[in-house]
Order: C-alpha cells, then sequence, then structure tokens
C-alpha cells in the first residue's frame, strides 16, 4: 500500500471553551460559514494531517473543496488533498437518522473529483468516509454500493468527459462495548462481502474506535476497557487477515472523553498501543496555547507512526471483561436516580457550532435507560460544571468489588489509572457535592463513590491550584443559581478554568 496514513485528525467536536486563534472578534463560537476557513488554519498553521468534515446531525458546506482549493491553491499545490493532506467525511448514519444530507456528501465527493482533475490535481482528494454508529457489515457495503452506483449515474448522465472512481473506503465507527469487541467480525464479514461484491481486495482497513458515546453509555472504566480490548483484537485480526489495520480514536480532553490533551501526550500513548490516528478536538487544538499545540501535535504523530498493538492474553481479558462489566452496572446504578437534577445544566450548556438538534426531523437520541441523554461533551462538562467529574460515577463501589487477582489485572493494563484518577479529583466540589445532597438524597451514592476511590486509589481529593479553587466555588454556584443565562455563564468561565468546556 502506498499511501499515507493520517496521523492527526482535526475535528468540529464543540468541545472548546474559549475562541479559536483565528477568530479575531474572540467569540469561541464557530458558524458553519467559517469551519472551511477553520479547516484551511488547522492544516496550514497547526499542521493536522486530516481533517473530518462532519455531515452527521449538522448542515455541512458542500462546497468545501471548492472554497479550500480556491483560498489556499498555492498550499495545495505543495501539499495535495488525497495524497498529502486528507478531508475525510462523517456521513450520517441512515438507519438512525434521516438521510437528506447522504447523497449530497455523496454527490460533493464525486464533483470533488471533477474539480481537482479540472485544476490540475493528480489525486483524488475525497475517498475515504465515516460511517457513525456502525452495527454490522452490510452497512458498510451498503454505502459503497450506494455511491458506485451515483458514481454511474453521474458520469454517464451528467459528466461523461469525466472519470469519476467508483470506489469509497469506508471506516467503521464501533461506538458501543459490543461492537468494539466484535469487530474483527464484522471486518471479517465485511471483507469477504466487499470481494465478493467488487471483485477487488482490500487493501488496508482504518478503524475508528470511539471514547466519549461508549463512556456516556456505560461509564468511563468501561469505555476505557473497551477501547483496549478492542486494539488487541484488532491486533490479532491484523494478522489473521494479513492485510494493515490502522485504529482511529475519538477522544477528547477530559479522562471520561479518553484524556487527549497536550499535557497528556505520554499517557495517552501508552494507554492505546496500536492507535495510528488520534482526533485532536476543539479543545485540545483552541484552549491551550498554540505554540503548545503544535509541539504537542508533532509529539503525538511521532508516537502514533511507531505505535504498535499489544496483546492480552485471553484469560486476562475475561477478567477485563468481567471488571467492564461491573463498573457499567454501578455506573447506571448511580447515574439513573440523577438525570433530572442535571437538566437544567444541560439546557444551559453553551453551544459552539450550528448544529442540528440531538432530537427532531434531522436527528436521533441516544438513550441511556431511557432517558434521553445530551452528547456526550454537553453531559460531559454538566457534571464537570457542577464540581462532580463523572469519571467518579461508579467507580468507587466497582473498584471495591473488584477481588485481588481483578485489581491486578486492571492495575497491568491501566497503568495510569491512579495518575489519571488524581488530575480528575482535583475539579471535586466538596461543597457542591454537599448542596446536591441536600437536593436529592441519591448524590450520597456519588459522596460514596468519590470517597472509595480516595481510598483505593491513595489519591487526594479537591482543588489544589487557585483556578481550581475558584472552579471549585463556581460549582456551588452552578449548582444553587436556577437563572439559566447566569448558570451558562458560569459554566463559560469554568470551561475556560479547566481548558476544555466538556
Amino acid at each position: 500500500m502506498d499511501r499515507k496514513i493520517p496521523h492527526v485528525m482535526g475535528t468540529q467536536h464543540p468541545d472548546n471553551a474559549g475562541a479559536p486563534f483565528f477568530n479575531t472578534d474572540n467569540d469561541p463560537f464557530i458558524s458553519a460559514y467559517y469551519e472551511n476557513r477553520e479547516a484551511f488554519f488547522n492544516f496550514a498553521d497547526l499542521e493536522v494531517d486530516e481533517y473530518m468534515w462532519d455531515w452527521e446531525g449538522k448542515n455541512a458546506d458542500a462546497s468545501v473543496i471548492d472554497r479550500l482549493y480556491s483560498s489556499g491553491f498555492e498550499y495545495f499545490q505543495k501539499h495535495p488533498l488525497g495524497e498529502d493532506k486528507f478531508l475525510t467525511f462523517r456521513f450520517p448514519n441512515i438507519w438512525e437518522e434521516n438521510d437528506y444530507s447522504l447523497m449530497q456528501a455523496m454527490v460533493t465527493m464525486l464533483y470533488a473529483e471533477d474539480f481537482a482533475q479540472d485544476l490540475g490535481f493528480s489525486s483524488r482528494p475525497l475517498f475515504e468516509a465515516i460511517l457513525p454508529m456502525t452495527e454490522n457489515a452490510d452497512q458498510l457495503l451498503e454505502m459503497q454500493k450506494r455511491y458506485a452506483a451515483l458514481a454511474e449515474f453521474k458520469s454517464t448522465t451528467f459528466s461523461p468527459q469525466h472519470s469519476e472512481s467508483r470506489d469509497l473506503m469506508m471506516i467503521p465507527l464501533f461506538e458501543s462495548f459490543e461492537n468494539q469487541l466484535n469487530a474483527p467480525q464484522i471486518l471479517k464479514e465485511f471483507i469477504s462481502m466487499h470481494q465478493e461484491t467488487f471483485h477487488t481486495d482490500v487493501p488496508y482497513m482504518r478503524v475508528f474506535l470511539a471514547g466519549s458515546d461508549s463512556a456516556l453509555s456505560d461509564g468511563f472504566l468501561n469505555a476505557i476497557i473497551g477501547n483496549k480490548l478492542a486494539l488487541a483484537g484488532l491486533g490479532e485480526f491484523q494478522e489473521e487477515a494479513g492485510i494493515p489495520i490502522y485504529p482511529i480514536a475519538g477522544m477528547g480532553s477530559p479522562m471520561f472523553r479518553g484524556g487527549l490533551a497536550p499535557e497528556h501526550i505520554d499517557r495517552y500513548l501508552e494507554e492505546f498501543p496500536g492507535l495510528k490516528t488520534a482526533t485532536v478536538q476543539s479543545a485540545f487544538r483552541y484552549d491551550n496555547p498554540a505554540p503548545k499545540v503544535k509541539l504537542a501535535i508533532g509529539k503525538l504523530r511521532y508516537g502514533l507512526a511507531r505505535s504498535q498493538f499489544a496483546s492480552i492474553p485471553h484469560a486476562d481479558r475475561d477478567i477485563l471483561l468481567s471488571i467492564a462489566r461491573k463498573a457499567s452496572a454501578h455506573y447506571h446504578t448511580v447515574l439513573d436516580p440523577l438525570i433530572q437534577d442535571l437538566q437544567p445544566v444541560f439546557d444551559a450548556f453553551p453551544k459552539r457550532r450550528d448544529r442540528h438538534q440531538h432530537v427532531g426531523i434531522h436527528g436521533y437520541s441516544r438513550q441511556v435507560d431511557g432517558f434521553s441523554m445530551p452528547r456526550a461533551i454537553n453531559f460531559t462538562g454538566s457534571f464537570y460544571s457542577i464540581g462532580i467529574p463523572p469519571e467518579f460515577l461508579g467507580i468507587g463501589a466497582t473498584l471495591h468489588d473488584l477481588t485481588s487477582t481483578e485489581m491486578r489485572v486492571l492495575q497491568e493494563y491501566y497503568p495510569n489509572i491512579r495518575d489519571d484518577f488524581a488530575v480528575t479529583a482535583r475539579w471535586v466540589s466538596k461543597h457542591a457535592l454537599e448542596c446536591l445532597i441536600r437536593q436529592n438524597e441519591s448524590w450520597e451514592r456519588v459522596a460514596t463513590d468519590v470517597l472509595q476511590t480516595q481510598s483505593a486509589l491513595a489519591i487526594e481529593l479537591g482543588p489544589q491550584t487557585y483556578n481550581e479553587q475558584q472552579h471549585a466555588e463556581l460549582a456551588a454556584d452552578v449548582v444553587n443559581i436556577t437563572d439559566k443565562v447566569t448558570k451558562t455563564q458560569l459554566i463559560e468561565r469554568m470551561g475556560l478554568l479547566r481548558h476544555f468546556l466538556g
């Protein structure tokens, strides 16, 4: 295989607290109109290898290639899209939401190829697409068949002078714990179906593992174990299938969403061996000084290029599965009685992008135990804003339930568990938690979780710096203040203090 695999992917995840470096008006909101400019600045200034163009649940600009080439023609002559830099579409999942934008996204890919040819570029600028919430091989094949049919129709009906490629490389995004575990089997079925349908081999596969949504669904510990087991399984599959597998991880700055922040690059590389592409989301890029971000991106790229899969013996996998199931059960037990208390905070959470609502004609709703949940960023940021990092939900009870063997295996395969929780514990607000308990005694379980985690991991609770102390005081205000506008302002101030919104 002669293509370059990008290691650092910028995304449009709306998790930044502060304004992007290119917004001269100091506005942290990034409208759809400016996302083209944002993509170019990420390529040219921050030197990301790849940029995700998101068609899922938002209004994406179909003129993206035209605008990028028009505004940065000389740059892309030196760094051609599809060869040195990459723009990768994230399709809507038509099995979860209406498919209004799928055909538009596919047509955009086809016309981008025409446009690039007419400008003299030899590389096809767009040739891969991410399918969120992938559950089976049939879905991946269906996307390829639709693209091939549309390419054939366009070529014969509208532009016979162009010779469009009819193949589309699909990147499955596995979100749930079970789908991540089943990833090798889904890939095996897809490769077989692809060969039977198109009579060509699959040269490689990029596989996307979610970090945020899996944590939202089943808790932090369940999610991180799921990522580790998935990577081990993909490493085995690579050997069995004889084709390269290049995993991508979708992770944000807080530990609950994966813990990929500029100051945690070494930890990230150690915890997720075998990854080849990491998502540097908006908070990573915009809530830290640009020189620090560029150094972190360079370090991340260097580490991912050399990262190798690590095996996990099947006996240890069984133990990790047992731990993950315990963690999920405790997470749900603690979370369910608290969701209604968080609704005013969810409602006040500030917006950073033009996006459709999570429910309605365009969208879908993530359900957890019958509750309609906000997006993972809003969920994470809301808990941090009341001084209770969601990493702690169910963790203390889980650690308390582990046998000595389970604890040993967990610490072996999660070597940074103590350090991760030591960092997270600094954002705990004891005063805010006391206020929450007075309002709803179900928060007592959270207090127990926090104390059990402190005891099991020998960590210190509460703020250790001036900014962290400010954050803790503001958390109590968020809990007690009912005015929505004021609550939103407090959430924004707290996001700036911790260098991520959610």
